[in-house]
């Protein structure tokens, strides 16, 4: 069964970090977009920027970033034909292993959840891979099992002949507690039948559904699978 997406936004206050790939229903293009929501000032102080062919996250106000690790990075970057998302550092590892003639899979092996004990937070990534008219792409997702630090799980997922009008999404969070609890499910499902190929349209309706008081950057891309040629669209709330 297979989730509109917009109403899975709306059901979460606080789904942390977000990513989806997919595939138009016209089957022209390939749609990805990552999102940031946030509870702390630190976490809020942040804004995408576009860095070459990805984005960098960075701070909207310099003189409140408290701590930069883990909330300063490069959520996207580009490979050739290849777009690379995550929610952290790992953006970088998988970029320098697809240099060294490496994969998306081993490059993350070597990575763990996030250290910001008690939340431990998943690390979520995925490789989308454009060519000759078609796509695939590969998911990741690195956490613990029940909270519980000494037990890393690896977890990929192959989608190599994804369907027109289909996508799956990844997120960190279940919603809010103490520490925040992760997400515990495999990619979710959800139907791009309804979204159309105006990215404009897109990144609104995207935007609209996230949590108006924790929702703090989205990025959107669409691929056009003929030509190759990229639109990227950001929303920032702090302008």
């Amino acid at each position: 069964m297979m989730t509109d997406i917009f109403e899975l936004l709306r059901s979460l206050p606080y789904p942390g970090r977000g990513l989806f790939v997919g595939k138009s229903a016209d089957s022209t293009m390939a749609q990805i977009f990552y999102f940031l929501t946030g509870r702390s000032e630190n976490s809020r102080n942040r804004v995408f920027t576009e860095d070459g062919d990805g984005i960098r996250t960075q701070a909207f106000d310099p003189s409140k970033m408290t701590d930069p690790s883990l909330i300063i990075y490069s959520p996207v970057r580009v490979f050739g034909d290849a777009t690379i998302v995550t929610n952290g550092d790992q953006t970088d590892t998988v970029y320098e292993a697809l240099l060294r003639g490496d994969t998306f899979e081993s490059a993350l092996a070597a990575r763990t959840f996030e250290p910001d004990a008690p939340n431990f937070t998943p690390r979520i990534s995925a490789l989308l891979e454009t060519a000759e008219g078609g796509m695939r792409y590969t998911m990741s997702m690195i956490r613990t099992i029940g909270g519980n630090p000494d037990y890393c799980a690896h977890e990929i997922y192959r989608y190599p002949s994804p369907k027109a009008g289909e996508g799956h999404f990844l997120r960190t969070y279940e919603g809010y507690g103490a520490p925040v609890p992760s997400f515990q499910s495999v990619p979710v499902l959800c139907s791009t039948a309804d979204w159309g190929t105006d990215p404009d349209a897109l990144i609104d309706r995207i935007w609209d559904s996230l949590n108006r008081d924790n929702r703090v950057s989205l990025f959107l891309r669409t691929v056009d699978l003929r030509s190759g040629e990229r639109e990227d669209r950001i929303r920032n709330a702090l302008q």
